[in-house]
């Protein structure tokens, strides 16, 4: 074997992968994203207020043990001049280098998911009466502490609520929720934050900088995002990526090597489903496909750019993330002001759906491809608003903005979808018209009369002419109140529906076609389809029943009762009835009755329905009263 020195970045000996070779010493290699807990620790060993438990938590590779084993450094550092804790480690102690390796004796590290037993719990509990051998404490680190068993934390709580003076704990864990509270609250608890992609950027410009490494920042920005906060991460995709570059770090190389679309060619993608243009962008993924990219991944940079997008239009500085390439900046910057926060929300939504059937499909392309297809004829559909306008229109009557062609085949531009109420239950008609690429004729789906059967329409259909559109017309029988409701189920025979709507119908807003209400949270949801199919129906117009967040008006029964309770109250204060209460010892009034000149009519043994005017009545002389 030829001796040809020692390789690049190995000083002639064992690699060492960066994630280990630059693991941080000290709090000042901890403020890379950490700032906050090495402020509270900074603070609080400056005025002598150190916990005697520590609870570290976050997501993995951000510094947990890291951090554990730097407080341990911190907790017994010991030098020539200075003996007692602090937190600046800039000149290594007696303690730090042997702290550092995982190798002190007085600095014990337990990985809580292979001691998960109340005997490893019980090992530690008879070794804390014993002072510590050489350093000032004596720690426990136990990684991953939420694997111990609920034993072994019970029988942890007494120590660790009132340990010796010389013993302190560092617990690690990346499930904080399943930690009892008693642990929890017997400690100081730091959540370690996720590493911003500016960050990591900055982190691995500095160490390739260290390294003599040649790297492009649209490399570095590739592994920042994949390393999705996660500094261990990003420096092992680092290590590939040098690897896999042969010793420098290029955009090419790390988008192959994850596997990714040219960031350029993902908002060139989603151009093209914004625009409804399908084979534009089947032809895109074709192309990202047959040059290595992941299906899936073409679908989770999509999805990431439309966050971006939507991001830029309320948050335009976040424009100035480093880890964002000009493409990306300038192009999401100016889809931000010409897409709909609709079409994205849409985009989104059908995004989330989409990325899980591409990953569990046997084929991801031809899955991936159905995706786009469903993204690119959403792209123009009306939002929800506008379709809800659109179907209040045709409930009104209004043909002409709604349903009526605009001018002629070619006329509108773009894509239209409208809905007619029929009985306000179900949409009945729906015209959907989107231009044809050259620029042909455009089919429509006219609105059909809800009274004429719908294998008649097919062979009929009609459509209103715009300059005919009329105003709705009055209804056959007014009804202006829930008490005409109530009178129209009993007239028409409908119990049922009557009885519902006595006890579960909040009256909101009432007009001729219109109705608004609110019901009882048990409450069938069916009250809404039958009272706008049996109004339109007895009154002969279309009635828009729709469901509102305000309270209303009491129900009908509500409003009996209180009314009852009202005469109730009255009678109880006329002096006559309290004379022959106070007669009778043990009597009670159980209904009060109010005497009316005329009989009214009596519909199917229904008690007839409360009135605003009877509800209000007074006890007036000659009212029977019953005991």
């Amino acid at each position: 074997m030829s001796d040809t020195g020692p390789i690049p970045g190995n000083n002639g000996g064992a690699y060492r992968v960066l994630a280990r070779k630059y693991r941080p010493k000290d709090f000042s290699d901890l403020m890379v994203g950490q700032e906050p807990m090495v402020r509270t620790l900074t603070n609080a060993f400056e005025t002598g207020r150190i916990a005697q438990a520590y609870m570290l938590t976050g997501v993995r590779g951000v510094g947990k043990t890291t951090t554990a084993r730097i407080l341990a450094r911190a907790l017994n550092y010991k030098t020539a001049e200075i003996d007692r804790p602090t937190i600046d480690l800039r000149e290594p102690g007696e303690h730090c280098q042997a702290i550092m390796e995982g190798r002190h004796v007085d600095v014990i590290e337990m990985d809580a998911a292979s001691h998960t037993g109340i005997d490893d719990i019980r090992e530690i509990i008879e070794q804390v009466r014993y002072r510590p051998a050489s350093a000032r404490y004596k720690v426990y680190i136990i990684d991953e502490v939420h694997m111990l068993s609920t034993q072994a934390f019970n029988g942890l709580l007494k120590t660790l609520e009132e340990p010796p003076e010389h013993v302190k704990f560092i617990f690690a864990t990346t499930e904080i929720r399943k930690v009892p509270i008693t642990v929890l609250s017997r400690c100081q608890r730091f959540d370690l934050r996720r590493i911003s992609a500016a960050d990591l950027v900055g982190l691995f410009t500095t160490i390739l900088e260290k390294e003599g490494i040649p790297a492009e920042p649209e490399a570095l920005a590739m592994v920042a995002r994949a390393a999705e906060g996660s500094a261990r991460d990003g420096l092992s995709l680092l290590d590939q990526a040098i690897a896999h570059g042969g010793g420098q770090v290029m955009a090419d190389t790390v988008r192959g090597m994850l596997g990714l679309a040219d960031r350029a060619r993902i908002v060139d993608l989603f151009e093209h489903v914004v625009r409804g243009d399908v084979t534009a962008a089947l032809s895109e993924f074709t192309a990202q496909y047959e040059a290595g990219a992941n299906p899936v991944v073409v679908l989770t940079d999509l999805a990431d750019f439309t966050h971006l997008v939507t991001r830029f239009k309320y948050i335009p500085e976040a424009a100035d993330d480093p880890s964002l390439s000009e493409v990306e900046r300038l192009r999401g910057k100016e889809f931000s002001e010409n897409v709909a926060v609709s079409t994205l929300s849409r985009i989104w939504q059908m995004l989330l759906k989409g990325i899980p059937e591409a990953e569990n499909s046997s084929r991801p392309a031809g899955a991936t491809e159905m995706v786009l297809i469903r993204l690119t004829h959403a792209a123009h559909l009306p939002s929800p608003e506008d379709a809800a306008r659109r179907v209040m229109d045709f409930a009104n009557g209004d043909a002409s903005s709604a349903g009526a062609p605009n001018g002629g085949g070619n006329g509108g531009g773009g894509a239209r979808a409208s809905m007619v109420a029929s009985g306000g239950a179900s949409a009945r008609g729906i015209e959907m018209g989107q231009r044809a690429p050259s620029g042909g004729p455009t089919a429509m789906l006219r609105a059909v009369p809800s009274s004429m059967p719908m294998a008649d329409a097919a062979k009929n259909p009609i459509e209103k002419p715009a300059a005919q559109a009329e105003a709705q017309p009055e209804p056959l029988v007014p009804v202006r109140s829930m008490e005409d409701i109530a009178e129209l189920c009993a007239k028409n025979r409908e119990p049922v529906l009557r009885a519902r709507m006595r006890n579960s119908v909040h009256l909101v807003k009432i007009e001729p076609g219109r109705l608004e209400i609110n019901l009882e949270p048990d409450a069938p949801k069916t009250i809404v389809n039958d009272l706008a199919t049996k109004l339109r129906e007895w009154t002969g117009i279309t009635w828009w029943v729709t469901l509102s967040n305000e309270r209303g008006a009491p129900t009908l029964v509500q409003v009996e009762e209180q009314a009852k309770e009202r005469r109730m109250t009255d009678a109880r204060a006329d002096p006559d009835v309290a004379a022959i209460l106070a007669q009778f010892p043990g009597a009670k009034i159980t209904d009060v009755r109010i005497r009316v000149t005329e009989e009214e009519p009596e519909i199917e043994d229904l008690p007839a329905p409360a009135t605003a005017e009877s509800a209000e009545g007074d006890i007036l002389p000659g009212d029977d009263i019953e005991f």
